[in-house]
């Protein structure tokens, strides 16, 4: 998982709005930085650097469901429920095609570009394709933290041949698909008129060699299946739906092999109501209790807490236990403890009971018809 995510700038502040700022604001200030610092406009070194941090801060708040969660989880929870690739994969940039030459920012020529500026030009290369596996906690689990035995099927590196493809003591010879080019040329005829594709070579992937002889144990393919078996650290204060990056436990490539990301589902709990990093849970007390006044125990997550209820207590009214929530995900303190308390009303009463029950219903009529409501 990566460790430097809360460094990262608030993406209000890089926009240079507020908090509460419209989609319009938003659009408008990203035009405004965008034109300033397009890399096709502004020739200084940081330039690229400074467009990419700011479409990733319009990708996010142009996003009403995105914008919700980074508001309420900030990077440290957002950069764990979505990758950058992830941002830029869904972003709408729709309405700033006269600012990149009549195309939208992913568009041919500076599609190029942005592709590269986040990552997507190392796809030119052998990377292995990113996996993601989901795993379920229970909400004691989550409030403390806990490793989870994770298992999950992937490519790997073959044993034999070492990831390259050859049988062992072969050599790498010129393809004789592409004559070494990496690429063939196709050509299709309609009418008088030719038309000519450029693909990549299929046999050498656009290495513009081959192995002269595939290794027996993966038929060529450089890799081989296999069964892991991780352990995944879950941080307390997890939200359900956030997701763990581990780097390079995803597929295999000849250049790099891909992530794993481990989504983390929470379940619902049987007391507990959880809201953001607060709990709510309800306590039935008596009707003596909430007349009389009373101190109660009441369950928390991580034991039991007393709570004073006074006297004159109404049903449903909620009481807050400071600092017996969730841990707040890697911050400092706890949510509260949100504490409804019901009063019970007894299905059946002894005689006695009855009777006391008719005896403060009069002593309730007689101070009514003083008072003059009677």
């Amino acid at each position: 998982m990566h460790t430097d995510d809360w460094m990262k700038r608030d993406y209000y502040e890089i926009l240079g709005v507020a908090k509460n700022a419209s989609a319009s604001e938003i659009k408008k200030a990203y035009r405004k930085l965008a034109l300033k610092y397009h890399p096709d406009k502004n020739k200084e070194p940081s330039a690229a650097e400074k467009f990419k941090e700011i479409s990733e801060a319009y990708a996010v708040l142009s996003n009403d469901q995105k914008r919700a969660q980074y508001d309420q989880y900030g990077h440290a929870g957002f950069d764990q429920m979505y990758s950058q690739e992830d941002i830029f994969r869904s972003a709408d940039f729709s309405g700033f095609e006269d600012m990149f030459g009549g195309e939208s920012p992913f568009g041919s020529v500076f599609g190029s570009m942005f592709s590269s500026m986040f990552g997507g030009g190392r796809r030119r290369g052998d990377y292995g394709a990113n996996l993601e596996v989901q795993i379920a906690i229970s909400l004691e689990e989550a409030a403390k933290g806990t490793k989870v035995d994770v298992t999950y099927n992937r490519t790997k590196s073959c044993p034999e041949c070492k990831g390259t493809g050859a049988e062992p003591g072969s050599q790498m010879i010129t393809c004789n698909a592409c004559n070494g080019r990496g690429q063939v040329k196709q050509a299709r005829r309609a009418g008088p008129m030719a038309f000519y594709t450029v693909t990549t070579c299929q046999r050498c992937r656009g290495e513009g060699k081959s192995v002269e002889k595939p290794c027996k144990q993966c038929n060529g393919s450089a890799k081989v299946s296999s069964k892991e078996h991780i352990k995944a650290d879950i941080p307390a204060g997890i939200h359900s739906g956030m997701r763990l990056h581990l780097e390079g436990l995803g597929e295999f490539g000849k250049d790099a092999p891909g992530d794993l990301y481990v989504r983390v589902f929470v379940k619902e709990h049987k007391k507990f109501q959880r809201e953001g990093d607060d709990l709510l849970i309800e306590m039935p007390i008596s009707f003596p209790q909430a007349a009389l006044g009373a101190q109660i125990k009441v369950p928390t997550l991580f034991g039991h807490a007393k709570l004073t209820i006074p006297s004159g207590t109404m049903s449903h009214t909620i009481f807050r236990l400071r600092e017996e929530g969730m841990p707040r995900l890697n911050r400092r303190g706890k949510g509260d403890e949100m504490v409804r308390v019901i009063i019970e009303v007894p299905k059946k009463l002894t005689k006695a009971q009855k009777e006391l029950l008719k005896e403060l219903e009069k002593t309730k009529e007689d101070k009514d018809k003083f008072l003059g409501f009677i």
